[in-house]
């Protein structure tokens, strides 16, 4: 396919390396998979194929119905620079790290869950391929190491199943809703958010949210509720 979405192989299991490194702290229980998601409106998702690519390789991976996969090291792979290239042109789907705790209901996150994703994220060089000195509510996410995941507000953007009617953070007795301006992918700070072609979140804003992922007073068990439009499926 010409001008394919595609990620660095390398990047992928440099990020995976840093969920096994870093689980233990954030997330014990919890297992890795990628996940790929629309980026366009008109983007299908189905039917999406996945495969390794280098000079003297083409490995397929396998994409579950929930668009997510895992990734496998492979040595000929690393050495060859390869990438990871599904049959979909670039700019039509973005891609995110997702880690989950079983045993969760299906509406209800745990933040170190979430806290681990950004890091192997940005490790992972998950993100959208934003210009130098872009203006708006992400600037200075470019160039982030996953130490950009402690800060107090990232503005590292997460996404729902569903569309969202609010998120709640939840640590024993002390609950707190998640003001507007942290939902729907920030835009209520940026009035011409349509006009934003480098936010990865323009087929899904109503599904995007950011958590305090460095305000420490929450803890990694802290419960992060969502609350949809309309009934959970």
């Amino acid at each position: 396919m010409r001008n394919p979405v595609k990620k660095s192989y390398r990047k992928m299991i440099d990020g995976a390396a840093l969920f096994e490194e870093r689980r233990s702290e954030l997330a014990p229980a919890a297992a890795l998979r990628f996940k790929l998601l629309p980026r366009k409106p008109d983007t299908s998702m189905k039917g999406v194929e996945l495969k390794v690519e280098a000079d003297s390789l083409a490995i397929p991976l396998k994409v579950a119905p929930d668009q997510t996969f895992t990734i496998e090291r492979n040595r000929t792979a690393l050495r060859e620079n390869a990438e990871v290239m599904p049959n979909r042109k670039a700019g039509t789907m973005t891609w995110r790290a997702d880690v989950r705790t079983p045993g969760l209901p299906p509406h209800v996150r745990r933040l170190g869950d979430l806290r681990l994703e950004c890091e192997v994220g940005m490790k992972a060089g998950l993100i959208s391929n934003y210009p130098q000195g872009l203006l708006g509510w992400l600037d200075g996410l470019i160039g982030q190491k996953p130490e950009y995941c402690h800060r107090a507000a990232p503005r590292y953007l997460f996404f729902a199943e569903q569309p969202i009617f609010s998120v709640t953070l939840v640590d024993g007795a002390r609950r707190e809703v998640l003001p507007v301006d942290m939902l729907y992918g920030g835009a209520t700070r940026d009035p011409k958010w349509k006009q934003d072609k480098y936010c990865d979140c323009e087929a899904l804003f109503d599904h995007a949210y950011f958590v305090p992922l460095g305000d420490t007073s929450w803890p990694d068990d802290t419960r992060v509720e969502i609350e949809y439009m309309g009934p959970s499926s």
